[in-house]
């Protein structure tokens, strides 16, 4: 690979500092990034100087080759750019799934029974197109409230082909539809009912309301009850529709307000769309990949979200401003035939509109990303940061706690899925190490740990993907040993902390730092292990404290309980130094009588 990137650095090297776009290919010749530049020679040639993100990073590794094309202004390789990513689709471009902007509602009237569909754009085959309208979201729902109002088919069937083939469905039982499978009423019939949809979709749904209802009153007084009864209830179901009906009559919006969320697992790129001041609709996707380059993103986003738009508001609210704002807007202008405001707002109501956008989108991500999501795509990225073989699912945490020479203990405690496994969490009382040796005492606990595998422990018969260890590079250089010497081999990582005592990063015991604060969900994971094993190892060496003081020299002294030998030993720390107390200092801290109790028992023997 070294030699391949010097082979790409040198032809990026050669690259002019003109506009334009470059196309990056894998070894089989598929394209899998698109970008543009001002300068193709400064662009190219830093994606094979300096470190990225894992993203970039795992694209420039299967970098082949690449290609440019030399644009004629910043502004033409936009576009370029756009039709380039819309026709290649590359694996590493951010990607809408589909086309977005302002739907259609499409009727295929050469069919003998006509079906009414939700359609991104208009086409030439021959259907009938009506809109642009509002939202997806909300167009859709309008359009099945009409169908059902009108008793028209909203299941899969298809006629002719279907009819009488199958009872009826539900729909029918439900009074949502007249049951056109069974074959009674007739082509005439449905298409009537069709043209009937039609005048609502152009407007004219009150005319339509009016006519029903001459047309009911005039089967009641043939004492037609039937009819006028199902007309009766169209005619409700048609003035409840009037309170959706804005969204087909208002069309486009005035102003759109976009909003970008990155999540721990998944992103989102939202859209508000607002008349006269007054939300109308929201459209927003999901993505599963980082947005990265916030700035970039964003704009490649908003150029593939109005890229086949009929209608482009005259006003579109970016969060941030981008390098291409000019050339966004001019494109925009382009697509709209009118004049089109891109603006990064800084207060009042439009900043609000972005507020709401941004929120939309991050209510969107959180809500549809799951806690296996979440721990899944941390695991990934660890793997990726670390240069795992596979994600970590078992993580093992070590840490040292110990009061001058006293009470060494270390803790082990365990994570599975990003969950604590409390189950398997183990102690260790050092047995080899006298006085303070962080580095001796980790190489016990360790060594221990992975003795008990290889002897066949069932309590530790389980590997872990990843051992942590609170410490740097020279702590996790001993256990490293430790498991050498218990032939293992398990990745080793110790925890830099920063100096509010958090991991900041992840080091290896040759001294290499992983920087983890880039990225919130694995700094988060990795400060939660740091926490609690931090936290296990301090309870038990508390309580080994406390078991010691409970039986030491000072049991059975006259004047001197429980509570005074925990004020002695808050004041000197340890046993040893209560027995190396003058009288004095002890009466400083009890009463008198039982200090002499307390100095005397451990001057006992002295002369005097």
């Amino acid at each position: 690979m070294n030699r391949k990137l010097d082979e790409l650095r040198e032809k990026a090297a050669a690259l002019p500092l003109k506009p334009g776009c470059y196309i990056m290919r894998s070894a089989d010749g598929t394209v899998i990034y698109v970008g543009k530049a001002k300068a193709l020679k400064n662009r190219v040639s830093s994606y094979f100087h300096g470190s990225h993100n894992l993203k970039t990073e795992a694209m420039i590794s299967n970098i082949d080759d690449f290609e440019v094309i030399i644009a004629k202004s910043e502004f033409e390789a936009l576009v370029l750019e756009n039709s380039l990513i819309k026709h290649h689709k590359p694996k590493y471009n951010i990607l809408l799934k589909d086309d977005k902007g302002y739907p259609f509602i499409r009727l295929d009237i050469k069919s003998p029974y006509p079906r009414f569909s939700i359609a991104s754009r208009r086409a030439r085959d021959g259907a009938e197109y009506f809109g642009p309208f509002g939202s997806r979201g909300n167009t859709k729902a309008a359009l099945e409230m009409l169908l059902k109002a009108l008793k028209l088919p909203t299941c899969s069937r298809r006629f002719p082909r279907d009819l009488g083939r199958e009872r009826p469905c539900l729909n029918h039982h439900m009074g949502v539809c007249d049951a056109w499978c069974r074959g009674v009423l007739t082509e005439d019939d449905y298409k009537a009912r069709v043209d009937e949809a039609v005048m609502v979709l152009k407007g004219r749904g009150r005319e339509l309301t009016a006519e029903l209802t001459e047309r009911m009153n005039a089967a009641a007084e043939e004492l037609k009850f039937e009819e006028a009864a199902r007309l009766r209830d169209t005619v409700k179901a048609l003035e409840l529709l009037e309170t959706r009906q804005t969204v087909l009559n208002k069309g486009a919006s005035d102003t759109d307000a976009v909003g970008y969320f990155e999540g721990e697992a998944k992103s989102a790129f939202a859209v508000l769309h607002y008349v006269q001041g007054q939300l109308l609709a929201k459209d927003c996707e999901l993505l599963e990949d980082p947005l990265g380059d916030f700035k970039e993103s964003v704009s490649l986003l908003v150029r593939q979200y109005y890229m086949d738009a009929e209608l482009i508001p005259a006003r579109v609210l970016l969060p941030m401003e981008t390098e291409d704002l000019e050339e966004l807007q001019q494109f925009l202008a382009e697509k709209a035939g009118h004049a089109v405001t891109v603006a990064v707002p800084q207060r009042g109501m439009y900043r609000e509109f972005i507020a709401a956008a941004m929120e939309n989108a991050r209510e969107e991500t959180e809500r549809n990303t799951t806690a296996t999501e979440r721990v899944s795509k941390t695991a990934r990225w660890l793997m990726d940061a670390l240069g795992l073989a596979a994600p970590p699912r078992r993580v093992e945490s070590f840490d040292i706690s110990n009061t001058g020479t006293d009470d060494v203990v270390a803790s082990m405690v365990v994570f599975v899925d990003g969950k604590p496994k409390k189950s398997e969490y183990k102690k260790f009382k050092m047995r080899t190490i006298d006085g303070q040796d962080d580095y001796g005492s980790m190489r016990e606990a360790v060594g221990r740990r992975f003795a008990r595998y290889v002897s066949g422990d069932a309590g530790f018969a389980e590997l872990p993907d990843m051992l942590l260890i609170d410490g740097g590079d020279r702590h996790a250089e001993v256990a490293k040993k430790a498991l050498e010497e218990n032939g293992v081999n398990v990745p080793v990582f110790g925890m830099v902390k920063d100096d509010r005592h958090r991991t900041r990063a992840l080091v290896t015991p040759e001294g290499r730092e992983i920087g983890i604060q880039a990225n919130p969900a694995a700094f988060a994971f990795i400060g939660n292990i740091q926490e609690e094993t931090h936290r296990f190892a301090i309870e038990y060496h508390r309580s080994l404290r406390s078991k010691r003081v409970k039986k030491s020299r000072l049991d059975g002294l006259e004047g001197v309980g429980e509570k005074r030998k925990a004020e002695l030993l808050r004041h000197f720390k340890s046993v040893k130094a209560i027995g190396e107390a003058s009288l004095e200092e002890l009466a400083a801290v009890i009463p008198k009588n039982a200090a002499k109790a307390v100095y005397d028992e451990f001057h006992r023997g002295e002369e005097q």
